[in-house]
């Protein structure tokens, strides 16, 4: 099987996004949501996608966000894609990538198999699905070190191109990969030492996992 992709999210300092682009990541996620404590301005999104030109593919993730705070981001951090992680329909979806003309991925929550059928709605609309762990009612949609139960996503074979996101670390990122067979793997809690801290070393170690997993999966 080819190497899983690699997005190490919540980028938010030059360091780290340097740590990535050693480690060999292909995808730097950059976090658009104030609650978030890996929350980047667009001025601060305009520096880091200056640094990572030609070098990294730049991913912005958006929750619910309205079309001036999208078009905002994309115009000064010359995004590659739009990663959507809040209640985006496919409809909102399919309009935000026919009117950007750039690719368009949507993080669903899971906790049931129910929850994985809904990636069929997105057919068409989107370019890849991310299935995530669903947080507790109140809490940020993501980027809070939960997993589910990979089972319910093992080998799955969609309409979409999918990743698989989630309590990822540089410990299970291996048997996440054995498990589900999942084409792209996205981290970023799990890869800190602290909310919103990349460790570098932890990115490393996190993104070595992955190709030797996926080395031995073949």
């Amino acid at each position: 099987m080819p190497t899983a992709a690699i997005k190490i999210c919540g980028i938010s300092t030059p360091d780290a996004l340097d740590a990535a682009i050693r480690a060999r990541a292909e995808y730097a996620g950059f976090v658009f949501f104030a609650k978030s404590p890996r929350n980047v301005t667009p001025a601060q999104a305009a520096q880091l996608s200056q640094r990572a030109e030609g070098r990294i593919t730049r991913v912005g993730l958006f929750v619910d966000a309205d079309d001036a705070t999208i078009a905002q981001a994309l115009a000064a951090a010359r995004l590659d894609a739009l990663q959507l992680h809040g209640q985006e329909t496919p409809e909102r979806a399919a309009q935000l990538r026919a009117r950007h003309g750039v690719e368009v991925w949507k993080a669903l929550s899971v906790a049931t198999a129910r929850d994985v059928e809904r990636a069929g709605a997105y057919a068409g609309a989107i370019d890849r699905v991310l299935f995530d762990a669903k947080t507790p009612a109140g809490t940020l949609p993501g980027g809070m070190g939960l997993s589910f139960d990979w089972s319910l996503v093992a080998n799955w074979k969609g309409p979409i191109a999918w990743g698989l996101a989630g309590g990822l670390t540089p410990d299970n990122v291996g048997e996440a990969i054995r498990r589900t067979d999942a084409p792209l793997v996205d981290t970023s809690s799990g890869v800190e030492s602290a909310p919103g801290i990349k460790d570098h070393a932890r990115i490393a170690a996190f993104c070595e996992t992955v190709r030797a997993q996926t080395s031995q999966n073949m």
